[in-house]
């Protein structure tokens, strides 16, 4: 049985191959009477396009979607919505050599074990390439939770992390790393220049924070906010860690350290909180504080460096990926995990309202 559906009253699906003639989702769920154009998905799709600068992809896509179904007037009917996007820049002969031998690191060898059969081109349902329509159901999802403003950034490439004493929220847009920090974007351009020429790849951190985020939503147990969140940045192609609030780094600390102190605040507001070690969720429901996740992307797979591998005969080779590959595909993730974060929370919203009203 294979999955591709994500979310309990508001859902997305999403259907394609990285090198077939098109991608695209169903958005099961969303409320009726919302405003809704092409022109609101389009902003996120453009942040997330390939080919943008020589530190991703160079595969071009201009991502242009077309909504298919479901709107009506410019306002969501409340049936699906169907999207889709073109694919109009693939190079399926790269990919020669994959279809012989097996990618460490890439999921070559887990689908041959799965299906017994797999799309070689580009990695088929495997590539990161799918994730354009997460962002496209990303920007349905925030029409519904429009009192929520979602930011993200890249926290760290490699061994080089931003300084927080420089953080600017205004430098994120003006740099083709998404961030926060203009020196260590300055210094990521060399990071990244020299991992490339070595037809290597690098890691990446990732955070996403959102405001604005009501106090009350999630579940005690099985519907966790926190447990959905990890579930939801976990599906992400090259993902291999993700930390809510303080993360691993609460198992370090002790029990008065740990705790969000509280006063009281403005009348009917909520309290007031000193610290939000708990990323903004406790026993699984939101307290009205960000809710801030982190998010680990491994070094892309497909590189140009030799690697030992099997061929599909269990024969002894190696392997150098040939192609347009992302150095660090957590560069363009972030569009990704700000979509994945409006789609938990849209959900929970919905839930929500559906048990308390």
């Amino acid at each position: 049985m294979s999955f591709n559906t994500f979310g309990r009253v508001l859902r997305f699906t999403t259907f394609g191959e990285s090198h077939g003639p098109a991608i695209g989702a169903v958005v099961d769920g969303c409320p009726p009477r919302l405003d809704l154009s092409e022109a609101d998905i389009q902003p996120f799709l453009d942040k997330r396009r390939p080919g943008q600068s020589r530190f991703t992809t160079q595969r071009q896509e201009p991502d242009q979607v077309r909504i298919l179904s479901g709107v009506f007037e410019g306002r969501t009917t409340g049936t699906p919505i169907g999207l889709l996007i073109d694919n109009v820049d693939q190079r399926s002969k790269d990919y020669s050599e994959v279809a012989a031998a097996y990618r460490p690191g890439h999921a070559d060898y887990a689908y041959d074990a799965k299906y017994g059969f797999r799309d070689y081109r580009g990695g088929g349902r495997s590539s990161a390439r799918e994730t354009a329509m997460r962002v496209a159901a990303g920007a349905v999802a925030r029409k519904v939770i429009p009192e929520v403003r979602i930011r993200a950034w890249v926290e760290q490439i490699g061994h080089h992390p931003i300084l927080y004493s420089r953080f600017d929220e205004s430098e994120i847009d003006n740099n083709a790393f998404f961030s926060p920090d203009p020196v260590a974007a300055e210094q990521w351009e060399k990071v990244i220049d020299t991992a490339r020429k070595d037809g290597s790849s690098l890691g990446a951190v990732v955070v996403c924070e959102a405001y604005g985020v009501p106090a009350g939503w999630g579940a005690p147990l099985y519907a966790k906010l926190d447990s959905e969140l990890a579930s939801g940045m976990m599906s992400i192609n090259a993902v291999k860690g993700v930390e809510i609030g303080d993360g691993f780094a609460a198992a370090l600390a002790t029990g008065e350290g740990n705790a969000d102190p509280m006063r009281p605040g403005t009348p009917g507001a909520g309290p007031q909180f000193l610290a939000n070690h708990a990323g903004g969720i406790a026993g699984g429901i939101s307290t009205g504080q960000p809710v801030r996740v982190r998010v680990a992307f491994k070094p892309t797979s497909s590189i140009l460096t030799p690697v030992e591998t099997i061929t599909r005969d269990g024969e002894a080779t190696e392997i150098r990926t040939r192609g347009r590959h992302d150095p660090c595909v957590g560069i363009r993730g972030v569009p990704v995990v700000e979509a994945m974060m409006a789609l938990v929370l849209a959900d929970q919203k919905l839930l929500h309202r559906a048990q308390c009203g």
